[in-house]
């Protein structure tokens, strides 16, 4: 039989130490593209390249026998998946991974992701994807504990499917290379980020910012992925791309627009 073909992307660059683990255990299970950013483009959510050239080349970043093809592009992770799909495959991918990101996408993290943007822009195309996140935002992490999970639930996704209009954001929690407890499926916990801007001065006199600011979770639930990942399990959350807030339908047709 054919072995399934994975596209595998990031949003850290295509040197970070994620990607090229998530490359070696795709690997073990399906024939891999690697299409991912030339540069770190952590933060740019669902963002594309509209009004600025992209480019695209093949690259070697692995030496060794049976490296799989790579191509490095200028643009965002949502350009990646576009740029793939469109230009660089040959047939259309069985499965889009995205990761291993360095650092959360849990929470309210998930509308900043470029991570998960990549794998929304191939749920979008109906294509299943899958976004992987590891709780160190270290470039040095550990990524040892998270093998067997990622492994175990692309391999149950290729073989029952992900929802139609869903992507699955995975996060796993920081071990130092020990095997989480386990996997749990959960909701997506409300919380949001207290923010706040530190003001400086150049050495040319000119005002800038860096942004700073404290997670603060706003949710006590114990069916939410930051439960899980507190205690120590790897969350899984169906994410959709339909933001249409369907309970809150009715509440606008009880306005007076119509007169």
């Amino acid at each position: 039989m054919k072995k399934p073909l994975i596209l595998v992307t990031n949003d850290d660059g295509i040197t970070a130490p994620g990607l090229r683990t998530l490359i070696q255990l795709m690997k073990e299970i399906g024939e891999v593209v690697v299409v991912a950013p030339d540069s770190p483009q952590s933060g740019m959510g669902h963002a594309i390249t509209v009004d600025n050239t992209l480019y695209s080349q093949k690259v070697v970043v692995d030496k060794e026998r049976g490296a799989p093809l790579e191509y490095s592009c200028s643009g965002t992770p949502a350009d990646c998946i576009k740029l793939a799909l469109q230009e660089i495959l040959d047939r259309r991918p069985d499965m889009v991974v995205s990761g291993i990101n360095h650092g959360s996408n849990a929470s309210i993290n998930v509308i900043y992701s470029g991570t998960m943007s990549a794998a929304i822009e191939a749920g979008i195309e109906g294509i299943p994807a899958i976004g992987f996140s590891l709780c160190d935002y270290s470039w040095d992490a550990n990524f040892e504990g998270a093998r067997a999970a990622i492994q175990k639930i692309v391999a149950e996704a290729l073989v029952h499917g992900i929802a139609k209009g869903t992507v699955l954001n995975v996060n796993i929690p920081k071990t130092d290379g020990k095997i989480p407890k386990g996997i749990k499926v959960c909701r997506q916990a409300r919380a949001n980020w207290k923010e706040q801007f530190d003001k400086r001065i150049s050495p040319t006199g000119k005002e800038y910012y860096w942004l700073s600011g404290e997670f603060e979770l706003l949710d006590k639930g114990e069916d939410t992925d930051e439960y899980a990942l507190s205690n120590g399990y790897v969350s899984i959350v169906p994410t959709q791309f339909d933001l249409t807030a369907h309970h809150a339908i009715q509440h606008i047709n009880n306005w007076n627009l119509h007169e």
